[in-house]
Parts: structure tokens; sequence; C-alpha cells
């Protein structure tokens, strides 16, 4: 018990030895013991300790100090420095010893005077040249301990080191106007260096802006809400007895710039335009000019409308001025830190005294031949100057760059004779008027021309022949004639003639409608007989007409049909699952056959596209799926026969899931999963399983397998006790298909066994009908909980045990005796 307590706490109940260990006291609190025997028949009296006992370690006399080290020497004094030992002996440390021996003595020496907890201590009065170690030892109640490791042998003088310095700040460094910025560093040195910091080869010095703070081992040098002046190039010298080291920055402190100089300039003043010019800023702000914005206001108005803001030129032309108005001209400068106030112009009309010539009308072009042309025009508005020169421009009606058709000048005539042109080609024509002030906009183009002579009607065209009928068109066929009369043909016109009548009827109405010499003449009468002729047509008209020498009597020609594959009706199709699945072929055959397409000899899906035109068919399915494979047939059939294709197609997809997934053999840390193979291999070979384990309490599925090409996997590494869920899926070349998943969790337990017999079976009380008994827990459980204990009886010298009954605890009185 405590001793502050009179109620007694028990320690053990069954110590059979002469010593115990109590365990869980608190540190600092005093208590009393006491102890009794027990036999068989009961527990004798206690005995009690004498006096109280209080709990604590042992307390010893602290371990050595650590890392004794010299942080300074001079020629009369030693400074020290030491850390406290790793252990105080159970006490706190009450002082340090700080001992020195001269080399050449034996003995150490105590150093301090009086009671000292610092560690850190400065021996001074030393004789400059000696030589010493030193040792420190610490000391608590109990006494002083152990001496630290001594130091090396130190001699007393004076150490000298050269200035170094480490700065914080590159060589050029960029600030905004009204940021703060501040170039720091490190510098060390013996004796101690005088710092000094130079702006331009000038003397920095504080103010209430420029902030200079230095200690013995750091610089720095701060400059609140930077102006443009503070620009420059700021030098840091470090010097002592032994030399000097400086490290330099180019500080440059940037802003917006200031205006461009005035005035602007007025260099030309048009009606519709004015061109202007300034000179740039005295300060670009620290940074270059990137760009000037010009805009422009109406004098009676307020608004400033942009004119450009893309310029760096210190020049620039206003546009679309309205003649009369009065203007002004506001310019900014722009760098990489803003836009600069403006300079504004005075006020100036847009006005012209002169101006160039109007642009001339449409010229006229006449006397065409395949080098030449004369082009005629009228004489425009001379702008207030006599016109001195008209320029001619030609160009290709195709080409985009027009050509001045001479040199010389043009003048006064107003008409003018082209030469050099090219025969065949076509060409445009303009006219543009010159005075003393420039020249004027060019006339619009002239009509297009071509260069060659003139022409006249073709001849007749060459061997027209019907080469194709059916029951109600025929197909004519001819040469081209063999005289074009000097201009392209621009087509040909076929007239038919019912036998026995007067009047020729036109197949087609314009010449430009049959370029080509063929044609098919459309809308007869079956079984009828028709006449038929062509006339060529160029630019001065039609052609005598040419026959086709013998009457056609209109019928269907029969032709059985014919199929010629695409590459894509192959025997046998492959096509990825979801792309596109075509099959087409041309179609042959008079009259042209009926289509017709077929899967496993049904209708094919709804989803397929069927196209028919006069010459061939398609079948296309978009975004295919696994069932859209299978035989396609197409059949085409007219009174001259049926002929029919077929081609196998395979969907190539991803695999489907695996089938029977069992779950055999658990164990605490293993199972063995077994399954069968997909019904599905989506057209190709299953190239692996992937496995998966979950367990029932997380969301994460983990992969256990990933390549395995069997069809059985043993699971191991399981947890005892934890529910899991697997699950498999099936890969091929065209990816991975669905899982299939075990229906319920899965325990990774060990198959159970009965437990093991309990151990040290003992009574521990007994009357004249009854016995307490108590028992130790067995060493096996059989791999589950033990639910309970069976307690039989048997009297002496029988041989049947009889069942009392099945406790839960470790112990049982067993009555009825």
């Amino acid at each position: 018990r405590e001793s502050d307590h009179r109620a007694w706490t028990p320690v053990s109940y069954t110590v059979t030895r002469q010593n115990a260990t109590v365990q869980g006291l608190t540190e600092g609190k005093a208590y009393f013991f006491r102890i009794a025997a027990e036999n068989i028949i009961g527990m004798g009296p206690f005995t009690e300790t004498t006096k109280e006992l209080v709990i604590r370690d042992p307390i010893t006399v602290p371990d050595r100090p650590e890392d004794l080290e010299v942080k300074a020497v001079t020629k009369n004094s030693v400074t020290l420095t030491w850390n406290p030992p790793k252990y105080n002996g159970g006490s706190d440390i009450t002082m340090y010893v700080l001992e020195s021996r001269l080399i050449g003595k034996e003995k150490f020496h105590k150093v301090t005077k009086e009671k000292m907890l610092d560690r850190k201590y400065t021996v001074e009065g030393l004789k400059e040249g000696d030589t010493y170690e030193y040792r420190v030892s610490a000391c608590n109640i109990v006494g002083q301990g152990k001496p630290s490791f001594c130091t090396k042998p130190i001699t007393c003088k004076d150490e000298i080191a050269p200035p170094s310095l480490d700065l914080d700040f590159r060589d050029k460094l960029i600030v905004r106007v009204g940021e703060a910025f501040s170039l720091t560093g490190r510098y060390s040195g013996k004796p101690a260096p005088k710092v000094t910091w130079l702006k331009d080869d000038i003397v920095v010095k504080e103010d209430d802006r420029t902030k200079i703070k230095t200690t013995p081992t750091t610089l720095c040098l701060g400059i609140l809400k930077s102006v443009r002046e503070d620009s420059g190039k700021y030098c840091v010298t470090v010097e002592n007895s032994t030399g000097s080291r400086k490290g330099f920055c180019q500080v440059n402190v940037v802003d917006r710039p200031s205006p461009p100089v005035g005035p602007v300039i007025f260099d030309e003043v048009h009606k519709d335009h004015m061109i202007v010019s300034w000179k740039p800023p005295l300060d670009d702000g620290g940074s270059e000019i990137t760009n000037y914005i010009i805009e422009k206001k109406d004098a009676h108005r307020d608004m400033w409308m942009p004119v450009t803001s893309a310029t760096v030129k210190t020049t620039c032309k206003i546009p679309k001025l309205l003649e009369g108005r009065e203007y002004q001209i506001r310019i900014y400068a722009e760098n990489l830190y803003g836009i600069s106030d403006p300079l504004i112009s005075d006020e100036m009309k847009a006005k012209d005294r002169f101006r160039v010539p109007d642009a001339p009308e449409q010229p006229i072009i006449k006397d065409v031949t395949k080098d030449s042309a004369v082009v005629v025009w009228n004489k425009p508005y001379d702008g207030g100057k006599p016109i001195t020169n008209y320029i001619v421009e030609k160009k290709e009606t195709m080409a985009t760059r027009w050509v001045r058709v001479t040199k010389d000048p043009i003048f006064p005539s107003t008409q003018f004779k082209v030469p050099d042109l090219l025969e065949g080609c076509q060409y445009e024509f303009r006219v543009s008027a010159e005075n003393e002030i420039g020249i004027g906009d060019p006339s619009p183009p002239s009509k297009p021309i071509f260069a060659r002579d003139p022409i006249a009607k073709p001849s007749p065209p060459v061997n027209p022949e019907a080469i194709d009928k059916t029951k109600n068109s025929v197909d004519l066929s001819w040469q081209p004639p063999r005289h074009d009369g000097n201009g392209k043909i621009i087509g040909y016109l076929v007239e038919y003639q019912k036998v026995g009548d007067e009047e020729w009827k036109k197949a087609n109405l314009t010449a430009d409608s049959c370029p080509e010499t063929k044609y098919k003449v459309t809308g007869l009468t079956e079984g009828l007989t028709y006449k038929f002729r062509v006339k060529a047509v160029n630019a001065a008209g039609e052609s005598e007409p040419a026959y086709v020498p013998d009457p056609v009597e209109v019928k269907d020609r029969l032709e059985p049909p014919e199929l010629i594959l695409d590459a894509n009706m192959a025997r046998e199709q492959h096509v990825r699952a979801g792309d596109t699945l075509r099959l087409s072929a041309v179609i042959k055959g008079v009259p042209f056959p009926k289509v017709s397409w077929k899967k496993e000899d049904h209708e094919v899906s709804p989803k397929a596209d069927i196209e028919v035109t006069g010459v061939g068919s398609k079948l296309e399915i978009r975004n295919t799926v696994h069932e859209d494979g299978g035989v396609y047939s197409l059949t085409v059939e007219n009174p001259a026969g049926s002929k029919t294709v077929s081609v196998k197609v395979v969907v190539l997809d991803k695999p489907g899931p695996p089938r029977n997934l069992q779950v055999s053999e658990v164990r605490s840390d293993s199972c063995y999963l077994t399954w069968m193979e997909p019904e599905d291999d989506g057209g190709s070979v299953i190239t692996n399983y992937v496995v998966e384990r979950k367990d029932v309490a997380s969301a994460q599925w983990v992969a256990i397998s990933s390549s395995s090409k069997k069809r059985s996997h043993m699971a191991k590494y399981l947890i005892e006790g934890t529910q899991y869920l697997f699950r498999v899926a099936a890969e091929n070349q065209f990816g991975r298909g669905p899982y299939v998943e075990t229906l319920k969790p899965i325990k990774a337990i060990d198959p159970l066994h009965p437990p093991g017999p309990p151990k040290n079976l003992h009574h521990v009380d007994v009357d004249k009908t009854e016995v307490s008994l108590v028992w130790n827990r067995p060493d096996r459980d059989g791999g589950a909980e033990i639910t309970g204990y069976l307690v039989e009886y048997q009297e002496d010298g029988a041989d049947e045990w009889t069942k009392f009954q099945t406790v839960p605890m470790l112990d049982c009185v067993v009555t009825g005796l």
C-alpha cells in the first residue's frame, strides 16, 4: 500500500518462491509491503515492512561531458564549448569543472573558480606562446564524474585569415520601381574585416530608404521603395590587414517609360489620312521600348479611337479620316513594365488641295488577234492637275499580278495597241491616269478576251455511231471535227428523228451539256426505229450535222450478270470490333441486275447500310460487334441469269468472361482457383488470364497474376482470418475481356481440428461434497477459438468417467460428490 493510504492492494496470489518482483509502482512515491504464507488449510498471518520505501532509480556520478571544442584562440585567451553528458547519473548537473595542463607538466589544474553551469568558458590571462590541454567534468549531488577527453594541444597566439566573401545575389538584379531590394551575404577573416558598400564608385550612406546592417559574420544593404535613380553598379568590399575581397551587382530599377518627346509633327496631310512623327521618350524606364500606341480623336468629340498598337517606328499613318474634320493625335510609349503618359498633338484638319486623277471607266477591247489587242478608254477627271500619262496593264485571267504593257509614256491618246500576247491565253486589261501628284486608282478590269484570230464554225463531227441500246435509250459515240474553226469546241448538240417523221428533236438543249464525244439519248419508245445526228458547236456557231449511218431499233440487249469483286470481298474478311465493315463489288449486266445481300441465308441486320448504284453495290456496317460476324452473300440476277459470291466476316474483339470460377484448398495463407475458358475467344487466341483479389473491407482490387496461360492459379500470401473475393478475366491481342467474380467471400483459415488437452489441472480447495479445480489453456486451439471446457469425474477404482458440465472459464467447482 502507498504510505498515505490505508487499503492494501494484492500483488500476487500464487507466489511459491521466497521472493517477488512488484511491478507498476510510481517513481517518487513511498510504499509499505506485507506477505503471508498459505497452505491447503488456509492463509497465515501477514508480516509487514517496518518502514516505508521510496521508489527511485539508483543515483551515480554523471558520465563524461561530450564534444569539448576550441572555438577561439588569441595570444592570451582560449574559448571552449562542450555538450552535457549523455547520462546525468540520475540527478541534475549542479556544475562543470574545467581543467588545464601546461604541456610539459604532469598535473591538471582547475581553471573555473566558482560554481559554473554554462557550457562555454573563456580562459584568460594566458601567456603568449604557451601550449595547453583542456578537459571538463560534470558534477551532481553524488559527486564529480569522469573528465571528458582532452583537447589537442593549443598554443596561445593570434590567428590570421584573409577575408572570404559568400554573396546571396547574382551579377545582375532587376527591380520594379517602388519595390524594396536587398543585397546580402556572409564574410569571415581574422582580424575582423571592415565592410564598405559603394554605388558607381561612391560610398553608400544610410538614409530613410537605405539601410546597412553588418554583423560579425553577415552583411546586408537594403533599399526601400526603390526609384529609377537607385539603378547602378553596387560593390561591397571586405578588407583586413591580410587582403580584401569584392563583390559586384548591376541593379536596374525599371519602370514604365516617360512620354514620347513632342511636338507631334504632321509630315503629310490629306483628306482621308495623315502621316505624323515624334521623338522617343527621354527615359525608356530601363527597358527597351517595345511598342507605340497611337490614337486619334475628332476635335469635336470626346472619344479616342485606336489607330495602331503594334509599331516600334516613330512615324505612323493615320487612316480613315473624314475630309474637313479637325483631329488630335495621342501617342503612348510602352515597354515590358507598362505604358507611359501620353503625348497629345495640336488640332489638324484633314483636307487635300490637289489629288491624283480619278480611275477611268472600264476599258473596251477591239481588233483582237492571236498576238495583239487594242485597248480604248475615256479620259477621267484629272484631280486639279493635268494628266501627264496613262498606264495600261494586262494580266492573264487566272493570274494575280498585273504587268505594265509598255514603259513609254501614253499621252494624249486614249487608246493603245497591246503587242506580244500569247496565242490562246485569256487576258484582262486596266488603265490608270497619272498627274504630278501621283498615279490614280486603276479602272475596273476589261471583259476577258482570248488572244486568237477571228474564228469560224467548225466542221461536222466524224464517224458518229450507236454503240449500245436498251428498251428506252441509245448510247452514241463520235470523234471530234477535223477543223475547229480556230475556236474551242464548246460541246455537241444531239438530235433524233422517228423513222417516217420529218421533225428532228433535240436530245440536249445546250452544247455545254455534252462536252464529250459521247451521249446517252433517253426517253425513247421500245420497239420503234430512230435516226440520229450530231453537230459540233464553238463560239462562232453550229457545224453541219453528221448522221449515224443506219436507223436504230430501240430494245434491250441481254447480257448475263457479272461480278467484279473489290479487295474487301476476299474469301475471309477480318474487322476490329467498333470499326466499320465494308463489302463492295462492281456489277455488270444488261439489263442491270437485281441486287440482294444475305447473311447466313437470312436478311442482313437492319443496322447495315446497303447502297446500289448503276455500276455496283456496297454494304456497310458501322460500329461492328461480335454478332455481326458470319457468311455474307451477294446475289445479282437479271433475265439472262444470276451470280452469287460469299465472304466470311470475322469480327475481332476482346474475349468473353471465363466460366465456372471455383475456389478450393482454402488455407490460412492460400487457396486454389480454377476456371474454364470463355465461350467466346473474340476471334483470336487467348494469350493470358488476369487474376485479381480484393479484401471485402477494401474497395481496391489487387492483381496477383497477369501473365498466366493456365486455367488455374494458387493464390498465396493471404492474411489469416481475412475474407477475400477473387475475379478472373481473359486477354487476347485485342484487349482484356470482362471479369468473372466469386459469388461469395472466401475466409483464409486452416481446416479446423479438436483442441489440445488443458494443462496443469489441480485442485485449490476440498470439502466433503465438493472440489474446486483450476487449470491452464491448452497449447493448441485446433484452428478456432475455444468455446468451453468439459469437466468429468471418476470414483477411485471405477472404469467409467461421469460428465459433470461444460464451463467457459479456467476453473470449476465440482459438487454432489
